[in-house]
């Protein structure tokens, strides 16, 4: 399997959204009688996309705002809504600064240590509004804010890292044991990030309740050009929602793989599904939204990493409310807008009348899918030229 780069050594071929397309097939449904439903534990939810867990993306008022549309959205507990009492100065500092100035302040921002009143406080406040509550720490953290959270009345705790393994080696600290944080919270416990079949498969038998899919592909994330790994996410998609199903079959517990980053517009989104996928994560695409605490601004969940930055802070501008950019109606031309309008309507295009069928909808390699008579558009930076 695989061809071969050199003497005795193979690589195989991966794929990313820019090299596949999918295939209508012999029917089509209507886009409003679609089910786009996503189950994470006990839990349902109409709209299957969930905003980052990224400081520019979602704050309180974000969650809240996401969740009385029917989404989900992430509080990050590593970043600056547990780090200080009123973040919205830091915020606004951070948008300010210059590009050459960016990621270093980010890193001075980011040195105070975290409160954990705060944890429970934010919770709380996400709580008052009626909305769902989804959390998210790194490794090192989740044992002690698992705690604090489920306690704090959180519904789902997600833990994630640049890469999670079942194994995981240090003497500098404790490990995070990810069987007993998931047998220990009586609330669902997702994890993340992994690209391989054998990492999705052994985290689904520790227990999680739903795997993020994805190393390096955001928009601010910088770790494929500093460490150079990765996989591209239709062929790493593919590969997880394989972890699934076998898991599924052997155990009968199904639980959801949710596609992570790389994806800005609708036709993305829909490709992510068809790989397989039963969610997926988005930051940039709602790090545009007048609602979103950066101010146009998105950044990596690395980048304020004090001795090797993994991200970066790129400006994406703001282009409409939550609103617009998840339900619609849209007034832009790039498909950045009405994210779940454009996935029913091509699941309606493909006759699949759910997520399920949506995986089994025929795909073809076609590196000239983005670029096949689109001159006009590329030309004048207008639709799929952007």
């Amino acid at each position: 399997m695989g061809e071969w780069i050199g003497i005795d050594r193979r690589a195989r071929r991966c794929y990313g959204f820019d090299e596949i397309s999918l295939v209508p097939g012999m029917q089509t449904i209507n886009p409003n009688e679609v089910d786009v439903t996503l189950k994470i534990g006990n839990m349902k939810f109409g709209i299957p996309i969930m905003a980052a867990a990224m400081d520019g993306v979602v704050d309180v008022n974000f969650l809240i705002a996401m969740g009385k549309l029917g989404g989900i959205a992430v509080l990050n507990l590593d970043g600056v809504q547990t780090r200080y009492e009123d973040p919205s100065q830091i915020l606004n500092e951070i948008a300010e600064a210059s590009t050459e100035k960016a990621t270093e302040l980010l890193q001075k921002l980011y040195q105070p240590a975290i409160k954990e009143s705060l944890i429970s406080k934010r919770i709380e406040q996400i709580k008052a509004a009626n909305v769902p509550a989804f959390i998210s720490c790194i490794p090192q953290h989740a044992e002690r804010f698992g705690k604090i959270s489920q306690e704090a009345g959180a519904d789902c705790f997600v833990v994630q890292s640049q890469v999670s393994s079942a194994k995981h080696i240090s003497t500098e600290y404790k490990v995070c044991d990810y069987g007993e944080l998931c047998s220990g919270l009586k609330i669902p416990v997702m994890i993340g990030n992994a690209v391989t079949y054998k990492m999705t498969l052994s985290l689904l038998e520790l227990g999680a309740s739903g795997v993020l899919i994805g190393v390096g592909p955001g928009a601010a994330c910088t770790t494929r050009g500093v460490l150079g790994i990765g996989v591209p996410q239709i062929t790493a998609t593919i590969d997880a929602s394989a972890a699934r199903d076998h898991y599924y079959k052997r155990t009968g517990r199904y639980v959801p793989i949710i596609t992570d980053g790389g994806m800005r517009i609708g036709g993305e989104i829909c490709k992510a599904f068809a790989s397989g996928a039963d969610g997926v994560m988005v930051g940039s695409a709602f790090a545009k939204a007048k609602e979103a605490p950066g101010h146009g601004n998105h950044w990596g969940m690395a980048t304020s990493h004090a001795n090797l930055p993994r991200g970066t802070r790129v400006r994406v501008g703001t282009t409409g409310t939550l609103e617009q950019i998840l339900l619609g109606p849209a007034n832009v031309d790039d498909g950045s807008q009405n994210l779940v309008g454009a996935l029913k309507t091509s699941m309606g295009s493909l006759g699949a009348k759910n997520l399920k069928e949506m995986h089994d909808v025929e795909m073809i390699i076609a590196p000239s899918i983005q670029t096949e008579g689109k001159v006009f558009q590329v030309g004048q930076r207008v639709g799929m030229g952007k």
